[in-house]
């Protein structure tokens, strides 16, 4: 069955925000999306084939040397479905951006084994 790429994106400003609530609303988004984000996954758990994980910042590295980076990558999962769609879909109203502060979920296919 087609892998598929799920990546996280939130926007370095979103997070900026999220951090300056104050502590018990920041507790409370977390209270409400952590639950919210297991079910997902116990929803979708023969999809899943790498949790993957929340990201950090970034470093680049190019021919001219390694610098720091900004992206709006937050975390990744792996997932197998039929096609994009079917992968996309998964991700419909996710806790990533139906609770937290995220923006989106970008699905990519790997297109090498």
């Amino acid at each position: 069955m087609p892998r598929f790429l799920a990546v996280y994106t939130m926007r370095p400003e979103n997070v900026a925000r999220f951090r300056q609530m104050p502590e018990a609303e920041q507790a409370a988004v977390d209270a409400a999306g952590v639950p919210a984000w297991v079910a997902w996954e116990a929803r979708h758990a023969a999809a899943i084939l790498d949790r993957g994980g929340m990201v950090g910042k970034t470093r680049r590295v190019t021919k001219d040397g390694v610098a720091e980076a900004v992206n709006e990558i937050c975390g990744y999962v792996v997932v197998e479905a039929e096609d994009i769609d079917a992968a996309a879909y998964l991700f419909e109203n996710h806790p990533h951006f139906a609770i937290f502060p995220g923006d989106a979920v970008e699905i990519m296919p790997f297109v090498t084994d």
